[in-house]
Order: structure tokens, then C-alpha cells, then sequence
């Protein structure tokens, strides 16, 4: 077991901590950075034994390719992966959501379904290009929300247009989300006792 002195920040020792016990959290934008260390986490856990990972997701938003790229990550692992969303799973974060093995939320937890902002710089010939990447990025999005939770593509599309927000029945019932935890039910895996 580890101990405080382990760490080299304040925060790793908990992270350590919960990393022993297969669990990683997830909060914040999920910007590349932070998609490049749940990645290489991931991997590890999976390399490292066969029981289920765990994810705590609390995530307003990022890019897609962070997103994508964590979600790829989750698909080619050869250990099941479940997730817990708390307090809020807003655009590309239900992508990362959806896809694990199996989801479960808060009571509380809001989501939103949303079309990422793209900023689209380069010259002026390269712009029809930039577009229809763009574009083609969007319809994958909305092609795997819409296999994992399995509504039509059309309707993801509609919905993360409007950028439609849902209350943590409301994901149950959309299929993005398996089961709400109620009270008496604690989400989060309590640590060990130590010595």
C-alpha cells in the first residue's frame, strides 16, 4: 500500500489510493491532456488485472478527438469498464459515458447532449476540407451515442443540435445511462481501513 509520501502532489496520494482499487476519476474538460492520462491509466489497470475498472465521471465538455480517444480506449480493453456520472456529463463526455460496460448515475447528476464547438483556422483552400472533417467527425459522435444508448442517429443529431439537457432519469430513459443509484446506495467505493 501506498502512502502520502509516495506522491509527489497532495492530490496523487487519494488518486493512488483509488487507482489501487481500479478507479479512476474523471473531472473537468476533456481536453487532450487529461484524455492522454485516463488513456495511459486505463491501459495499465488493463494490463495489470482482470477485475473491472471503474471511471467517476463529472466532465462539462471538451474536444471530440480527447473524447474519442478515451472511448477507443474503452472499446479495445480486455476488462470491462463501468462508470458513475456525478454532477454533471455535458457533450463529449456522454460519449465516454455510453460507451462503458455498464453506467450508472447519481440522482442528481445532469446531462447534456451537445454538438462540440469547432473552431475551424487555415487558409482559404483548405477550409472545404476542414469542413467536411468537421462534419464527418460530427456523424461518428452522433453514430456511436446513438448505438450505445440505441436511438436513431437522426434523433442524437436533433438533440445534441438543440444541446438537450436531462435529468438522471431522463438519461435512464434516453439509454444513455443503465440505472440511477438512490439514496442508501453510495456510488463511490469506500477505501480500506488502514493499519
Amino acid at each position: 500500500m501506498r502512502g502520502p509520501d509516495d506522491w509527489t502532489e497532495p492530490g496523487d496520494w487519494l488518486e493512488g489510493h483509488l487507482f489501487d482499487r481500479r478507479t479512476l476519476v474523471l473531472r473537468g474538460p476533456l481536453d487532450d491532456a487529461r484524455a492522454t492520462r485516463v488513456a495511459a491509466q486505463l491501459m495499465t489497470l488493463d494490463a495489470t488485472g482482470d477485475d473491472a475498472v471503474h471511471i467517476q465521471l463529472d466532465c462539462a465538455g471538451g474536444s471530440l478527438e480527447a473524447a474519442f480517444a478515451v472511448a477507443d480506449v474503452i472499446d479495445a480493453l480486455g476488462v470491462p469498464v463501468h462508470v458513475t456520472c456525478l454532477g454533471r456529463v455535458e457533450g463529449v463526455a456522454a460519449l465516454v459515458a455510453a460507451v462503458c460496460g455498464h453506467r450508472r448515475t447519481a440522482e442528481h447528476t445532469t446531462f447534456r447532449l451537445q454538438d462540440p464547438d469547432a473552431a475551424i483556422e487555415g487558409r482559404s483552400d483548405q477550409l472545404e476540407s476542414l469542413v467536411a472533417y468537421h462534419s464527418r467527425s460530427y456523424a461518428r459522435y452522433h453514430e456511436r451515442l446513438a448505438a450505445a444508448s440505441g436511438r436513431p442517429v437522426e434523433v442524437i443529431a436533433q438533440a445534441c443540435a438543440a444541446g438537450r439537457y436531462m435529468s438522471a432519469a431522463d438519461a435512464v430513459a434516453f439509454g444513455l445511462i443503465d440505472e440511477v443509484v438512490r439514496s442508501g446506495r453510495a456510488p463511490v467505493r469506500p477505501l480500506p481501513r488502514s493499519g
